[in-house]
């Protein structure tokens, strides 16, 4: 027996999972960059999310097309991929269809693989006519360069041929169409080859079934370099999303800190600060640079889906103004991969490169266009909130730049003086009631 293809697998699927594998912990000690933040409250309420949002698409069949045919995609990804296993357990063992042997069993799941293929070809050719032919808006933003816009349609691709090599690979198998169980796609395409020789039938087949596996295995480890993260990735994002009502803002711990010293008639004013005490910089208000972020928002940024309805239903862009919350998490990602590359180019440490976040990739224009209506938040599929990563970038600009906008500067200044917004005395302030 010839055990040269099945030691060709394995050496295959080793590289293949080793690769993956080498990635998901790159991944997990970008994310890990982050800031701690407890997330163990309300476990009910987030599991209850995860399933209802991540699990069953609550979120995406708000937009009945596009929802109606991710789901399709979505369903048709997990189950066909079932098939994987069967494919896994020949090429280890030298076996042909190991299942088959369940009976008519064998032939329901593998004719609901076929029927699923068509629907997700189907699914994935109409996904990309609504993006390159028909140009929907939100696909095509400024954002939208080169590579986000390449890496859509790259995902698009391979969709399309590992679907295609699905059933040309059932369509060859001679012994499986001779079962006539299951091959309820497959048995039209099958006269397509009818006047091919066995044995080159037979090598069509095995190239099918080795360019199928090879390109899952290859799909696989792309993942980390697409926006494709998703398919793993909103399970954890939407468990690990706020919980609060979405008008809720959070408090900076530190300055909550300051607030109840100041408050405390037993504190000590000449007690050096506890960073003092540890030789520790002292906290940062808000966020200049992804490291100033929490662990939650980095995990968001890895799991941004580059949709766009963030972007399509924000207010401020959609009158012109420069920001765009789809952006704003690319934008992040991008500095925490800049970051993550510069760690492992210096041995496991950073070294400063003269960059950050803000400025060199989010503009103060961007930060202060923002209305903090929770449009992108209530839009996103996967419960991303871009508003959050807003929030910090405004609060450092603000508490350590003090480089906030003059219309903002004097509300401040009419809060202190005249404990209101508008620049009145406070004896006046009931005077409209007269008018």
């Amino acid at each position: 027996m010839n055990y040269l293809p099945n030691i060709l697998f394995a050496i295959a699927l080793v590289i293949g999972i080793g690769y993956f594998v080498k990635n998901v912990r790159k991944l997990i000690r970008n994310i890990k960059l982050g800031k701690d933040v407890d997330v163990s409250n309300n476990k009910s309420q987030r599991l209850k999310n995860m399933i209802n949002i991540a699990l069953g698409q609550s979120k995406m069949v708000r937009r009945p097309v596009a929802g109606f045919l991710h789901v399709i995609v979505y369903v048709g990804f997990i189950i066909i991929n079932i098939e994987v296993l069967e494919i896994i357990i020949d090429g280890l063992f030298g076996t042909h269809r190991i299942f088959s042997g369940i009976g008519n069993l064998y032939g329901v799941l593998i004719g609901s693989f076929e029927i699923l293929a068509v629907l997700v070809l189907i699914s994935v050719i109409v996904f990309w006519i609504r993006r390159n032919v028909i140009k929907l808006k939100r696909f095509w933003n400024s954002e939208m360069t080169s590579w986000p816009k390449n890496d859509a349609n790259y995902i698009l691709y391979f969709e399309m041929v590992l679907m295609s090599l699905f059933l040309i690979m059932n369509a060859t198998d001679v012994s499986f169409q001779a079962m006539g169980s299951g091959n309820i796609i497959s048995q039209h395409i099958a006269p397509l080859f009818s006047k091919i020789p066995e044995h080159t039938l037979h090598l069509i087949e095995r190239s099918a079934w080795w360019l199928h596996i090879l390109g899952i295995l290859v799909f696989l480890n792309y993942l980390y370099f697409s926006k494709h993260l998703h398919i793993l990735l909103a399970f954890p994002n939407t468990y690990y999303a706020s919980v609060k009502p979405k008008g809720q803002l959070d408090n900076l711990e530190s300055v909550t800190k300051e607030v109840m010293l100041m408050m405390d008639p037993n504190a000590d004013p000449f007690a050096a600060p506890e960073e003092a005490e540890t030789n520790e910089d002292p906290e940062k208000f808000g966020a200049s640079d992804v490291t100033d972020l929490n662990w939650v928002q980095l995990l968001s940024a890895y799991t941004c889906t580059e949709c766009g309805r963030c972007t399509s239903s924000c207010p401020a862009n959609l009158t012109g103004k420069k920001l765009s919350p789809r952006k704003i998490m690319m934008d992040t990602r991008d500095r925490l991969e800049e970051v993550g590359k510069n760690i492992d180019a210096n041995k496991g440490e950073f070294k400063d490169d003269g960059k950050q976040l803000l400025g060199d990739y989010i503009t103060k224009e961007e930060l202060w266009a923002c209305t903090t209506c929770n449009a992108c938040v209530e839009e996103c599929p996967v419960s991303i909130s871009p508003l959050s990563i807003i929030m910090d970038m405004r609060r450092y600009l603000v508490m350590e730049e003090s480089a906030a906008p003059m219309e903002l500067n004097n509300m401040m200044t009419n809060i202190e003086n005249n404990g209101a917004p508008w620049p009145y005395n406070q004896m006046d302030r009931l005077n409209w009631k007269d008018e």
